[in-house]
């Protein structure tokens, strides 16, 4: 019994199709492309591998995941719900979680590492991060109770599935914009095409790369482009998506739907997506216009950054934010020494609170990181070439520096969008609708710029600048663009990896308290941030993977917790229960 997409079989051997049928996951959204694609496509029974029995009917209980064999190179995630097997790819297309270790909501299942979520009747991507869908396989019980599964053997080996891609139509002389070549951008450019655009298709890259992770960037600064990027050349001009690389948006004139760009062209759109992203922002501390004074941001910063790494090199990281310390963490093995300077008391505090920013500085200081916290720099001290050689700090002390990086925030890439019609906030964010339209029609905002509603307790829009957050921000877009309805239902979520140690957190909101679950001096722990009213607000972890996982996905069910469900510490991850309780009802 397989699910719309992954198609019904006939055979006339010991296998007898179940007739049930299930609407799939609550809230789930099938595209445009992919229903006319149910519709049309006829699959030749060829196309796909004889069945395969995987195991007995029996193992897979109400409710439960069982990851199988189909052969020796590929493995099959079986899920029972509502009575009804699905069979769909075990590992996360992101960055390969095992997803049988994932939280299993009402019709959908979220990637334990990273909160990517997949539908089960069809494997398709409906949050984030990532770009591909799941392969979905076709499943049925034999008569002798065996589950049966057959793939498309084009599947076979893959555990990565892209939508249907709607193909240029000549005749469309419509043209969408997408500015902005980050995670945001590219996603929405793909999901365009996946809901039936079949227009001109203009993606606007302020960078010469093709849209890539980001999120490494900081982390593993020694990666090549190639790695890092989402899609090659050729992915593009499969599916004509015009990429301009090295142009960046320079004016927007909304009366008139024009787009200034700064390669001198005047584009006309019907639509346009706005994903412009931020800057890093540098202090205006003395002396950081010298050489040597350096941010992170893009691909081309760390590799300025990687010129200058040697043995003797002297490393100074100026802020406690992610940034900042992803940097010291990735540098600190390949030069002579690195030291943080940080305002907080503790790294990461405004976050996390003192405890976990506590244990955070402790493991710094174990791997050698000088951490001086409750301080900063006053002036940055350059030589006759004009390189940085030490840095003033405010306690009038001084370091040797050869290299100084800047973790001190960053500034909304918006001054383009000045007297344009769409009304920009004090700190350069765009209030957008629920369906991520601006104040102008036809023209859409998402990604670290936008100020939008989001899913949980924040009854106000909010600036969020996840990456999670934006490559959702891609989807919704481009679906409304398209035409249909799909308001922003996303739960924040963001994760970083600090000497080995991954953090993951979800939600959003003031706390009173942080309840501490497990051993912070292990790195094993879970971390409940509760607020006035006794709610959580969020939830972090290390090494207790999938908690934040299924705490995003409560929050997305329109479920809460509270305190009293947490306090005893016998049975404190209980709640993970009602995730698969019946969805709440909306009057």
């Amino acid at each position: 019994m397989g699910s719309m997409l992954c198609k019904e079989y006939k055979t006339t051997g010991k296998i007898t199709p179940n007739p049930e049928q299930n609407s799939g996951a609550a809230g789930s959204y099938q595209s445009k492309c992919e229903k006319m694609q149910a519709v049309s496509e006829v699959v030749k029974d060829a196309d796909y591998t004889e069945a395969v029995a995987v195991c007995k009917a029996s193992e897979v209980q109400e409710n439960t995941m069982k990851q199988v064999d189909f052969n020796e190179d590929t493995s099959v995630l079986l899920v029972k719900q509502h009575g009804r097997l699905h069979a769909i790819g075990s590992k996360c297309t992101h960055y390969g979680a095992p997803m049988q270790s994932g939280a299993l909501g009402v019709g959908r299942i979220r990637c334990p590492w990273h909160g990517a979520c997949f539908n089960l009747e069809t494997g398709d991507i409906e949050d984030f991060p990532g770009l591909d869908s799941l392969p979905c396989y076709k499943v049925d019980v034999s008569d002798e109770g065996q589950v049966m599964v057959r793939m498309k053997r084009t599947d076979l080996e893959k555990s990565a599935r892209l939508k249907n891609m709607a193909k240029r139509n000549p005749k469309d002389d419509r043209c969408y914009i997408v500015v902005g070549g980050g995670p945001s951008g590219a996603v929405c450019v793909e999901a365009l095409r996946q809901e039936g655009f079949t227009g001109r298709l203009i993606l606007i890259c302020r960078e010469n790369y093709l849209p890539y992770d980001r999120v490494k960037v900081s982390k593993s600064m020694n990666l090549d482009i190639e790695r890092l990027q989402f899609r090659d050349e050729k992915f593009y001009k499969d599916h004509n998506i015009e990429v301009w690389l090295g142009v960046s948006a320079e004016k927007l004139v909304t009366a008139q739907k024009e787009l200034h760009c700064s390669n001198g062209y005047v584009v006309k759109y019907d639509k346009i997506y706005i994903a412009t992203g931020c800057s890093a922002f540098k202090p205006p501390i003395p002396g950081a216009d010298l050489e040597n004074v350096k941010t992170i941001r893009e691909y081309a910063d760390v590799q300025s950054i990687l010129d200058l790494v040697s043995p003797n090199l002297n490393v100074v990281c100026l802020g406690s934010s992610f940034i900042s310390l992803e940097a010291a963490s990735f540098l600190v093995s390949k030069v002579a020494s690195v030291t943080v300077v940080g305002r907080d008391s503790f790294p990461l505090k405004a976050a996390f609170g003192s405890e976990i920013g506590a244990r955070v500085l402790q493991l710094f200081q174990e791997n050698n990181v000088n951490m001086l916290m409750n301080n900063g720099i006053s002036q940055i001290v350059g030589n006759d070439e004009g390189k940085v050689v030490e840095v003033q700090l405010l306690d009038e002390a001084t370091i040797p520096c050869d290299l100084l990086i800047m973790g001190t925030g960053s500034k909304l890439n918006t001054d383009f969008l000045v007297d344009s019609g769409v009304r920009l906030n004090e700190n350069g964010s765009v209030d957008v609708t629920d369906f991520l339209e601006t104040n102008v029609p036809d023209v859409y905002v998402g990604g670290d710029i936008a100020n939008a509603h989001i899913y949980g307790l924040a009854q106000s829009r909010v600036n969020i600048g996840h990456y999670q957050l934006a490559q959702y921000h891609g989807r919704i877009a481009a679906i409304n663009m398209c035409g249909s309805i799909k308001k922003t239902e996303a739960v924040p979520f963001f994760f970083t990896m600090l000497f080995g140690k991954g953090i993951r957190y979800a939600g959003y909101g003031s706390y009173k308290d942080v309840i501490i679950d497990g051993s912070l001096e292990d790195m094993k722990f879970i971390a409940y941030f509760v607020n006035h009213a006794d709610t959580v607000t969020a939830v972090a972890s290390c090494g207790r993977d999938p908690i934040v996982s299924q705490f995003a996905e409560l929050i997305s069910q329109g479920k809460c917790l509270g305190r009293s469900q947490i306090e005893n510490e016998a049975n404190r991850q209980s709640w993970t229960t009602k995730l698969l309780e019946p969805l709440p009802k909306v009057r």
